[in-house]
């Protein structure tokens, strides 16, 4: 709205740009103060939502040049768990701590990644 109303002021000139310009200015900036004023804090998961969490096991679209894709989530809290979505198959794998150095899907065999040296 205050874009508007500048917008408003320069294209119209003399008193008629004033006219539409000063009222729409005014809705703007107190629009503006009050959307700044809300304050909804986001509602937080309870431990309990935490650690029964798990992604989606669903297959993913190929990547760039027929790449297997995949997806991997760790928990940044106490236990350290790792998620595994293999994205040929959709196949999803907890393994305990943090993302193994090399890891292939236990249902299609398929190696998702290999870390290099």
């Amino acid at each position: 709205m205050i874009l508007l109303a500048a917008g408003i002021s320069v294209s119209l000139p003399g008193v008629e740009g004033l006219i539409f310009a000063g009222p729409a200015g005014v809705v703007g900036s107190i629009m503006l103060v009050w959307a700044i004023s809300i304050q909804e804090e986001p509602k937080g998961m309870s431990e309990k939502d935490i650690s029964r969490w798990t992604p989606e096991a669903e297959a993913l679209s190929p990547g760039a040049g027929g790449s297997v894709m995949y997806r991997v989530d760790t928990t940044l809290d106490e236990p350290i768990r790792t998620s595994i979505l293999c994205g040929a198959c959709g196949h999803l794998e907890w393994v305990e701590g943090t993302r193994p150095t090399e890891y292939s899907c236990t249902e299609c065999e398929i190696p998702l990644w290999e870390e290099e040296e």
